[in-house]
């Protein structure tokens, strides 16, 4: 299937598209101005006290120019509504000259998974949710997305019996400029060291965590290994915007660390109930592979946004549903950022890593989100997604048609099948029970669930309280940060259920709350499909304060990996 890099099919039809957007624009934009000015967010209350005598002031030439505009925008409206019948979903776009990625390493490889909500709606729904400059907040989320995910992959192992592995991320400010986009030898941190290991890694007879309570034993060894992102045509900004956070936040988290003294909450930690990692991470994670963004309505935020992400994401795919009317149409809310290669016509989508021995190709599915609704219209759309995985599983195990055969005669082989997005339900209210009973979660696995209904503990919910996105305590990344790593501050910034027994404002609550928040953002796997000696398990799982200020959504991250029984040749 042939991706379409435009929405219509024809010259003739983008044109009158094009002209009757232009028609509607006018009131389209004065009419979100109208509405946008007599809802003000905090942060415009405390920096302009008189907002609302300015909008009484402004609101009728608003309201003159939108009547004014009205005939325009109707003429507009008769020809953009017929259009949307052919509107074509699943929209392609590249960066000029980028060739398909991810060639496949005979032992396997992770793949690192992300999900966030922007909520990139018209000014006016989304000064609802307290979120103001639409335009703005897509331009800077896209920065901050690339800026995160373009510094290398670094990780700090220390042998010692009472520490684990020490955070990647936080130490790429202690690689020089010119080696971060590729594997090199590091630098390593500021301490002697008599010679320097091949292959990337150093070991220092002293460094980071060597600190103990017993002075006369011997610092414990550091291994440092470096894996630089795939993006081959990097913004040269991208390091320098996150460098001088990056070394503030690392040093004081880390390298000041004694050994066996973990950070608060659920920082970077093992356990032998949970055999990965897991953080509240002030950045997205390095060399991150796909990218699922929902809420991205706002066309002209939609277009600045894939600018910026461009820039990391050699290919992505917007414009995920049809704006229109019928059966199965709905809003171009999502954006699929990846190596893509093909995507299935349904929210399940394809991507090749390379010939198997049989002669088939290596993919992946990826799945999308549900939208917001009651309990039954939800379950209905999760047993469409099951009912959907199940089509492109039979279609794409099955060896190709006669036609493909010469170059492709065998069947595919699934490396991961995840699904990930808003799901618009948690693992905790009560009125949640349907769905978090759903079959879905026996065929897909979550991280962090224990069960229907709870959470592990380390799980935080993803929904930030919307009166408090600008407070001072949470303005920052890494404030944020350490506001959710603290159990009891958290509380004052996260959404828990509503049948909680607190007050709806949460500033001041108190008494006991259960669990850690509303988590409506899943990243779920399943090995379901997999070859009997291909095993799939989790890397990481991180969730995200990179995008404080920008959003009410926590993004969440999963580093998947696949191991064959191939032999390293």
């Amino acid at each position: 299937m042939t991706l379409p890099t435009s929405p219509f099919p024809s010259a003739p039809l983008r044109l009158l598209h094009a002209l009757s957007w232009a028609l509607i624009f006018p009131s389209y934009w004065l009419l979100d101005r109208l509405a946008a000015s007599f809802l003000a967010t905090t942060r415009e209350k405390r920096r302009r006290p008189f907002s609302a005598l300015c909008a009484t002031l402004t609101a009728p030439f608003y309201l003159l120019l939108t009547l004014a505009s009205l005939p325009l925008a109707l003429l507009g409206f008769a020809l953009w509504a017929p259009l949307q019948g052919v509107r074509r979903p699943f929209v392609y776009a590249h960066r000029p000259g980028a060739s398909p990625g991810g060639e496949w390493r005979p032992q396997g490889r992770s793949y690192c998974f992300c999900t966030a909500n922007l909520c990139l709606l018209p000014d006016a729904a989304a000064r609802v949710g307290n979120l103001s400059d639409t335009q703005g907040r897509a331009r800077e989320a896209g920065r901050r997305i690339r800026g995160g995910a373009s510094r290398p992959q670094i990780k700090i192992y220390i042998d010692s019996p009472t520490n684990t592995s020490i955070s990647a991320a936080s130490f790429s400010s202690l690689l020089q400029q010119q080696g971060a986009r590729r594997a090199s030898s590091p630098t390593t941190p500021p301490s002697p060291s008599p010679e320097r290991p091949p292959d990337g890694e150093a070991e220092p007879a002293g460094g980071v965590g060597a600190a103990t309570d017993d002075e006369d034993r011997p610092p414990a060894p550091v291994r440092i290994s470096v894996s630089a992102p795939d993006d081959d045509n990097p913004a040269p900004d991208d390091l320098a915007a996150s460098h001088e956070s990056l070394t503030n936040h690392a040093l004081s988290r880390h390298l000041r660390r004694p050994a066996g003294q973990p950070g608060r909450g659920p920082g970077r930690r093992r356990h032998a109930d949970d055999p990965f990692d897991r953080e509240v991470s002030a950045f997205f994670p390095a060399n991150l592979d796909f990218l699922c963004l929902q809420e991205v309505f706002e066309p002209r935020a939609a277009n600045a946004l894939r600018r910026q992400i461009l820039r990391y994401f050699p290919h992505v795919l917007g414009d995920v549903g049809r704006a229109g009317w019928g059966e199965g149409c709905g809003p171009g809310s999502s954006f699929s950022t990846a190596d893509w290669s093909s995507p299935a016509a349904t929210p399940s989508w394809r991507r090749s890593f390379g010939a198997t021995p049989t002669g088939g190709r290596r993919a992946g599915r990826q799945g999308g989100a549900v939208r917001e609704g009651d309990s039954s219209v939800r379950c209905e759309q999760l047993d469409l997604l099951l009912e959907w995985g199940g089509e492109f599983r039979r279609a794409t195990s099955r060896p190709p048609g006669a036609a493909a055969a010469a170059a492709s005669p065998g069947p595919d082989l699934v490396a991961f099948d995840v699904v990930l997005g808003d799901l618009n339900f948690d693992n905790c209210s009560s009125e949640d029970k349907l769905e978090q009973q759903h079959l879905l979660f026996t065929q897909y696995r979550d991280p962090c669930r224990l069960g229907p209904g709870e959470d592990k503990p380390w799980a935080l919910g993803t929904l930030l309280d919307p009166s408090g996105l600008y407070d001072e305590e949470v303005g920052s990344p890494e404030s944020l940060q350490k506001v959710l790593e603290n159990k009891e501050s958290r509380k004052e910034y996260l959404l828990y259920p509503s049948s909680a027994k607190a007050p709806a404002n949460q500033k001041g609550r108190k008494g006991p709350i259960r669990g850690n928040g509303r988590r409506v953002d899943y990243i779920l796997y399943s090995e379901e499909g997999l070859p009997a000696d291909w095993k799939v398990e989790v890397e990481e799982f991180s969730f995200i304060t990179q995008l404080a200020g920008l959003t009410d959504h926590l993004p969440v991250a999963m580093r998947l990996a696949v191991s064959t029984g191939e032999e390293e040749p």
